[in-house]
């Protein structure tokens, strides 16, 4: 494995707008995946594994629901920090960023805002450490970008609910000792309910043959007359709105984690750039790799400002989910391209595991897609900037 050399690149000189705690708890992210992350994850990608090793080093730099409060084991941080841990993580690799975001966006998150105070004191401080991993039931496999029309529902029993139906495409899936599962009641409203490893008709089988977060655990939930406790229904929202609050925490996350994962592709190619010589002389005194260079360096700078501010917006509470969906769309996006011109900048040399760039460009096709598409997101500001409702 070649060191880890990743320099950050700041040129509109960012760093000016951050705290000295946002700096350093970046800091103990960036040192962490450089001495835990980036030693083992092109191995764990080429075997299709999730290094499970990582999950304690998660807890411990606090990826795991940063910014759930200190007494419920969560680290009591601001949302920049939350984003600037997402971006190190994902330098990384897009597939541990995607661990660490199921378990505080879409875990921790609802137990924490939906649940009440006996399901988060039995719950979060095992989630924050690591002791407990979790998982999200909301996509179906008929229902991806419509969740709304979910087939999977709970009945009441008397003394509980009986769950039926399956998820698909979930992270975590196939380690996870908790799984939070939105389902229709015979009413036809959605909840959620904390589904637990080991209850009867409860399954988690694993999904292979993926080109795309290969070190990420990806599987189904598949409930089967499943007897759930009637304390395990969250009690404190319900509708559509409750799975979609999570879900705009998630988005925030990956719009400041794919950053990572473009400025590694990024310093990679500059670091290649340099040091490359064709016709006698480095490849990066050409003009058409400098284009290449100076269009990935400004956007990169334009997506972090976009992070910045939202950050910004979600520390007042301010900011809406239009303006999330914007910042995802347009900064997964970002990163698609930069990682595609990182790959020609290295010519045959970057779709080689000796480097990370068709690693970090074939994870950013599944992050393009998931927790709302490309198009969906663009749709989201478009009806939020006429009023009028295109998906129906």
């Amino acid at each position: 494995m070649k060191p880890d050399l990743f320099e950050s690149p700041d040129y509109y000189n960012l760093d000016d707008l951050l705290t000295e705690e946002q700096k350093l708890v970046r800091t103990a992210a960036r040192d962490w995946v450089k001495r835990d992350v980036s030693p083992i994850i092109e191995e764990a990608a080429q075997k299709a594994e999730f290094p499970k090793q990582i999950i304690k080093g998660l807890a411990d730099i606090g990826a795991f629901g940063p910014y759930i409060p200190e007494e419920y084991g969560g680290a009591g941080l601001d949302q920049i920090s939350y984003g600037l841990i997402m971006q190190e993580i994902e330098r990384g690799d897009s597939g541990v960023r995607s661990t660490a975001s199921v378990q505080s966006s879409l875990v921790m998150y609802p137990i924490f805002k939906f649940g009440n105070e006996e399901q988060r004191q039995k719950y979060l401080p095992k989630l924050a450490s690591g002791e407990y991993m979790g998982c999200f039931g909301l996509t179906e496999p008929d229902h991806g970008s419509n969740p709304g029309g979910m087939v999977t529902n709970f009945k009441d029993k008397g003394d509980h609910y009986l769950l039926n139906g399956a998820k698909m495409w979930i992270s975590n899936s196939p380690f996870a000792d908790i799984a939070v599962v939105w389902a229709k009641s015979e009413e036809g409203r959605i909840y959620g309910l904390i589904v637990e490893r080991g209850m009867e008709g409860f399954s988690t089988p694993e999904t292979h043959n993926k080109w795309s977060l290969r070190a990420s655990a990806t599987g189904e939930l598949i409930f089967d007359n499943v007897k759930v406790p009637k304390e395990n229904l969250l009690p404190n929202k319900s509708g559509l709105g409750a799975p979609l609050m999570c879900l705009d925490s998630a988005r925030f996350g990956i719009a400041w984690g794919v950053i990572g994962a473009a400025m590694d592709c990024y310093d990679t190619a500059l670091r290649y750039a340099k040091e490359r010589h064709q016709f006698g002389k480095p490849i990066g005194s050409f003009q058409l790799q400098q284009k290449k260079l100076a269009e990935m360096i400004t956007e990169i700078t334009k997506a972090q400002l976009l992070a910045w501010r939202l950050g910004t917006l979600r520390n007042e509470g301010k900011a809406t989910s239009a303006q999330i969906s914007m910042a995802k769309r347009n900064n997964v996006d970002m990163a698609l391209k930069i990682a595609r011109d990182a790959r020609q900048i290295l010519g045959g040399m970057g779709i080689s595991g000796e480097y990370s760039i068709m690693r970090h460009m074939m994870n950013l096709e599944s992050v393009v897609t998931y927790e709302g598409t490309h198009d969906i997101h663009l749709l989201i500001t478009g009806m939020d900037i006429t009023g009028l409702n295109a998906f129906k």
